[in-house]
């Protein structure tokens, strides 16, 4: 038996724990796009674009 079957069996674990994979903190980025710390220009050309056509502020997409 795998330690964390050993603890969903006898009730140590309370709720699923989030998975840390990289398809999931790509979705979640994508969920919550925000302005760019760096990039390419394409990058900022993408982000101004967003922007204009979501009518997003500066502060509000953060």
């Amino acid at each position: 038996m795998k330690p964390d079957e050993f603890m969903k069996k006898y009730g140590f674990v309370e709720e699923d724990e989030k998975e840390h994979s990289l398809q999931e903190n790509a979705k979640e980025r994508a969920r919550h796009i925000h302005r760019p710390n760096a990039g390419t220009p394409f990058d900022w050309e993408d982000w101004e674009r967003y922007r204009k056509e979501h009518g997003v502020e500066e502060g509000e997409a953060d």
